[in-house]
């Protein structure tokens, strides 16, 4: 039985923003540059489970765990104590320089459970886009090629090869170019808006013969891909999409990359989302947000032979695998072996699916509900036709938010609403903010 240190339970008692938010938000103003956005300028003092309170005392219920980082839920007693430990021995001391334990054992753990039962190393990094970086970088130099091919809507990263790889420009990349050559778009399979009765096999022969012609697989190093698209609007591929883009993959010596940053560790309700298609097993796996609790920590894992590509020196970086932030992942990977978090996941998809299902019934500018585990989202239309419907998005955001519930949008139309709740929360929780997203439907 979790104990919380926070009441569960949403309570609002001042205008959103308060003054104390306010207050703060000039300062901000004044001193943050004006690149780094807010969604909503609540100022959070403290936060647990899955409420997060502001410093004028409301109780927000929180839908985007820090888009998708604490999945573990805010403030998890097992973090809190393998961090206060590893605070207390040592902070720092650069793996590749003089090495420690957490690194190794994190690395242990994330061989264990990704997909693929081959021999499999791991590096450490701090970001999800660096994770990527990093693991396109392995790619080329175990292919010695130098192409990569990545899909519509996906979403990579902000450094300058992850901002090639985003679909969207605003606001990933506008006007931050030019960015990193040989990177090569193709079509996604996107089931609501394919062409009806596109399955995911001719999905893929669509974006096969892309590549083929486009780019040549004998000049291909990668695929990159999200086995469930987070910016894009959590967009599942069609069954068998995934087995036939690897099956291609594999008949050409291409590496595939899956990334995990946002769908993996225990999101969706198993390990990796990449275990949904049991047929599709992924060479390498980019992991980020959900690995260390709010700790700053990334990876790669994959075969040993192309994690072993490099020469030594050629991966890694000063923060990477920061031994505060490696004992706060094995905290984390440890409680999900212990058993639990992945059965969350899926009980949170039942209550959720089965909310949004009933309410796909009665408003008809819900075009799609769709996700795996705590990872569900709300495709709106304009009602009567398949044409993205922001607006309705826009006014449901600032309903939720204005009523103590944080929630996300996303889509390359911004017609999407994406939750990820911390796998903590409860179904009375959960519940009471979908009430509140129901009202605010009634509204519209």
């Amino acid at each position: 039985m979790v104990e919380f240190s926070i009441a569960q339970e949403r309570k609002i008692v001042s205008a959103i923003p308060g003054p104390k938010s306010k207050e703060l938000q000039a300062r901000r103003l004044k001193a943050v540059s004006h690149g780094v956005g807010a969604a909503l300028p609540i100022y959070i003092e403290k936060a647990n489970g899955a409420i997060v309170v502001d410093v004028d005392g409301n109780h927000f219920i929180d839908l985007g765990s820090g888009i998708g980082v604490v999945s573990i839920g805010h403030t998890n007693q097992g973090v809190i104590d393998a961090v206060s430990h590893q605070v207390g021995q040592l902070t720092h001391t650069l793996f590749t320089v003089t090495p420690y334990e957490q690194y190794v054992e994190v690395c242990e753990l994330l061989n264990k459970h990704t997909p693929g039962d081959f021999e499999k190393r791991s590096a450490l990094f701090n970001s999800g886009s660096e994770a990527v970086e990093n693991a396109v970088k392995l790619a080329r130099k175990f292919t010695k090629r130098g192409e990569i091919a990545v899909f519509d809507h996906g979403y990579h990263g902000r450094t300058n090869l992850t901002m090639a790889m985003n679909f969207k420009a605003m606001p990933y990349g506008s006007g931050f170019g030019p960015f990193a050559p040989g990177v090569t778009h193709v079509p996604m399979s996107y089931p609501f808006r394919d062409p009806e009765g596109l399955t995911g096999p001719e999905a893929a022969a669509r974006a096969i013969n892309y590549m083929d012609k486009r780019i040549g697989a004998e000049n291909l190093a990668a695929i990159v891909i999200e086995p469930i698209q987070g910016e894009g609007g959590f967009i599942v591929p069609a069954p068998g999409f995934l087995t036939e883009l690897a099956n291609w993959a594999k008949a050409n010596g291409i590496v595939v990359i899956a990334d995990e940053v946002q769908a993996g560790i225990a999101r969706t309700g198993q390990w990796f989302a990449s275990e949904y298609e049991p047929t599709f097993v992924p060479d390498l796996v980019t992991i980020a947000k959900g690995i260390a609790g709010g700790m700053v920590l990334s990876a790669v894992t994959g075969r040993a032979d192309i994690m072993d590509a490099s020469h030594p020196g050629g991966i890694g970086g000063t923060f990477g695998g920061n031994p505060v932030s490696a004992a706060a992942a094995v905290s984390v990977l440890k409680q999900i072996e212990a058993g639990g978090v992945l059965e969350n996941a899926q009980r949170i998809e039942k209550t959720l699916k089965t909310r949004l299902a009933e309410l796909a019934t009665k408003y008809p500018v819900i075009g799609e509900v769709r996700g795996r585990g705590a990872m569900v989202a709300i495709e709106f239309v304009e009602a009567g036709t398949r044409n993205p419907n922001k607006t309705a998005v826009d006014k449901l955001v600032a309903h939720c938010h204005q009523n103590g519930v944080l929630v996300l949008n996303a889509g390359t139309h911004y017609n999407v609403i994406r939750f990820l709740p911390p796998l903590v929360i409860s179904d009375e929780l959960l519940n009471d903010a979908l009430d509140v997203l129901e009202a605010g439907l009634a509204a519209l």
